[in-house]
C-alpha cells in the first residue's frame, strides 16, 4: 500500500498498478456524478454540497444559486488534479508540490463523503467492525471491497496529510 512522504518540497508515493485503477475510478465517479449525475435529490450531492441554512430552506436555495457552480468547478477540478498526476496504467510515482497536495486532500475527502453516504456509515461508525462484519457476511461481496477502498481513501489522506505538515 502506498504511502506518502515529504521529498524536499514535494510530497512522493509510489503506487501499484491496482492502485492507479482504483484512484482513477474513485476520481472518475466524483466527476461522472458532480456532471453528467448531479442531481440534488441524491444523498450524495448532499453532503458534498450541505444547505448552509438547514433551517431556512428559502436561504439555502438562495445561497446555492450563488455559490453552487464554483463550488462544483472546485470539486471537479480538485479530482482532475488526482487523474493528472496519477502515472500510467503501470502504475509508478506521484510528486505533488504543496497546491497539487491540498487538491488531492480535498478530492480525497469528497471521495471519502460520497462513498460515506453509499455504504450508510454513521459518523462514529467502527469501521474495521463494520470490514469484519462484512467479511463474515461474504468476504466476496461487493461491500467489503467498498469499506477497503474506503479505509484505503483514508490511509492515504492521512499519509498525505503527515508528508504535508513533516
Amino acid at each position: 500500500m502506498s504511502m506518502f512522504r515529504r521529498q524536499g518540497e514535494y510530497c512522493v508515493a509510489t503506487f501499484a498498478t491496482d492502485e492507479v485503477r482504483v484512484l482513477r475510478k474513485v476520481a472518475g465517479e466524483v466527476v461522472g456524478l458532480l456532471t453528467d449525475g448531479f442531481d440534488h435529490d441524491d444523498p450524495v450531492v448532499g453532503r458534498l454540497f450541505p444547505d448552509v441554512y438547514p433551517d431556512e430552506p428559502a436561504d439555502s436555495a438562495e445561497f446555492r444559486l450563488y455559490t453552487e457552480g464554483d463550488l462544483k468547478t472546485a470539486k471537479i477540478d480538485q479530482a482532475g488534479a488526482v487523474l493528472a498526476a496519477l502515472p500510467d496504467a503501470d502504475g509508478g510515482e506521484v510528486r505533488l508540490d504543496a497546491e497539487a497536495a491540498e487538491a488531492w486532500l480535498r478530492a480525497l475527502n469528497d471521495a471519502r463523503l460520497a462513498m460515506g453516504v453509499r455504504l450508510d456509515l454513521k459518523d462514529g461508525t467502527d469501521l474495521g467492525e463494520e470490514l469484519d462484519d462484512a467479511v463474515l457476511q461474504d468476504p466476496t461481496s461487493s461491500r467489503v471491497f467498498q469499506l477497503s477502498v474506503y479505509a484505503y481513501l483514508g490511509y492515504l489522506q492521512e499519509s498525505l496529510l503527515n508528508a504535508l505538515i513533516d
